[in-house]
């Protein structure tokens, strides 16, 4: 293994300014989240159960921008090492359409039917009228935020993340700030609680949506092309759809499996201490996971670029090895500190912090455990399929590959122990780790075949 992690001089220094701002990036949006829920936290467990449901439908949308940002890095990434600006203003602008309309879609869902919505997340008739009023406002945020995320991944896929870093500073600091003033009614606003968290989200991604418009009309780096972003042309079209809907549809149909479980627990009888343990715990875990996300989207850049400037299959896989190892070390020091902050700080400060029932305190630690337990290798999982893998073309096994542990052990495993068995708090939070269980060898499998490594810029002619 170290000799794997011996690399040419200057590679890691690449890789630490490549990943410290993504790591950054995802930190703020994640601690933005964290925020939200501290926040509402504090109003009582019911508010913090009802926004975690609200959250669901959010949590998918959130997740298919990602998909499309993802998918156009593909593309973005391998064009970048051809020096290729004009094909990538056309990718930029297949993307901007895709996102634009299905975040408008499901907003005009959201807002006109928020209730029949939240029942098909949680049958709690409390819940569903505490997160009424949050859905209907929150959905329109993304329209602003999937456009403003499109743009930054552009400049994340050409080696340029700072500037995704700065814009979510902007909307972290705003959303913050208006959570404290509309939620708890300071400075001579009404106190809108639950409402008030809906409210300061929309304002703050129309402030990062300014932000990132102001930027791209000044921006000399990689200068906007209107006629390349309006008119993009069927081949790039094509190729977007190609190498990006089987991205674009695994996002989709994971975050849809991984709502699933939200549902589950909304579903059994501890339902709110599961939710309310849930919405606290995932904030954790996302905090914990940005290293490995930040290394991830590192790789994605690395790879795709090696590809498309024709460096050899073994030189790729070589480099790949090298950031895959990478990661699941990482992992592993994020392991080790949540299993050292659970009892230490989780359990005697944070958790009475969020006034949690007996059963959610229960519940969050169960979950947390296991959460570091699986830390390294859902950190090979997560660089391997979203950033190795892809960066090659091969979105759709890697779909293969995400998908199948989800729905076809994660998932029934769990409806089964919760719903069918009522079986104990633990052994429900066990079943939700027998995805990565699965996936983790079928992913190395593939990797190790090296079929994942393809030039798609090149094979276009």
């Amino acid at each position: 293994m170290l000799a794997a992690l011996r690399r040419e001089p200057g590679f890691y220094r690449h890789l630490f300014m490549l990943s410290l701002p993504m790591i950054l990036q995802n930190l703020i949006t994640t601690s933005l989240g964290f925020a939200d829920t501290f926040m509402v936290g504090l109003l009582g467990n019911a508010e913090m159960a009802a926004v975690t449901a609200a959250n669901v439908p959010i949590f998918i949308i959130q997740i298919v921008i990602f998909g499309f940002q993802s998918g156009m890095a593909v593309l973005v990434s391998q064009y970048w090492g051809r020096g290729d600006t004009d094909n990538i203003n056309r990718c930029l602008g297949v993307a901007l359409y895709a996102v634009t309309g299905f975040t408008a879609i499901l907003a005009f869902i959201m807002f006109l039917f928020p209730e029949q919505v939240l029942h098909l997340i949680t049958p709690n008739q409390d819940l569903i009228r505490l997160g009424r009023s949050y859905i209907q406002l929150v959905g329109f945020s993304y329209i602003f935020s999937g456009i403003s995320s499109i743009y930054a991944g552009v400049h994340r896929s050409t080696e340029y993340p700072a500037f995704g870093m700065a814009l979510f500073a902007i909307s972290m600091c705003t959303n913050t700030f208006l959570n404290y003033v509309l939620i708890f009614g300071k400075f001579g606003a009404p106190a809108l609680g639950v409402t008030g968290a809906a409210a300061a989200t929309l304002t703050s991604r129309i402030v990062e949506f300014a932000a990132a418009l102001v930027y791209s009309l000044r921006c000399k780096r990689l200068p906007l092309r209107l006629s390349c972003i309006l008119s993009p042309g069927r081949r790039i079209l094509r190729n977007f759809l190609r190498y990006s809907t089987p991205v674009v549809c695994n996002e989709t149909l994971w975050s849809v499996g991984f709502s699933m479980l939200t549902v589950i627990m909304g579903h059994m009888e501890n339902s709110q201490d599961m939710l309310a343990a849930y919405a606290l715990v995932g904030n954790i875990d996302k905090l914990a996971t940005v290293v490995c996300f930040g290394l991830a989207a590192s790789a994605a850049v690395i790879v795709g670029k090696e590809i498309g400037e024709g460096q050899s299959a073994e030189h790729v896989y070589s480099v790949s090895r090298t950031l895959l190892l990478s990661s699941m070390l990482a992992g592993g020091i994020v392991s080790a500190l949540l299993l050292l902050l659970l009892p230490t700080f989780f359990r005697p400060v944070l958790f009475p912090l969020f006034d949690l029932s007996s059963g959610a305190a229960y519940a969050a630690s169960c979950m947390c455990m296991l959460y570091a337990i699986s830390m390294p290798t859902r950190a090979f999982d997560v660089t391997n399929i979203t950033g190795v893998l892809r960066a090659g073309g091969d979105a759709r096994v890697a779909a293969l590959i995400d998908l199948s542990p989800l729905w076809l052990a994660a998932i029934p495993l769990m409806a089964l122990t919760a719903l069918v068995l009522e079986a104990p708090v633990f052994i429900v939070c066990l079943s939700m780790q027998a995805e990565n269980a699965v996936k983790c060898p079928l992913g190395y499998l593939r990797f190790r075949s090296r079929r994942w490594i393809n030039d798609i810029t090149r094979a276009e002619g």
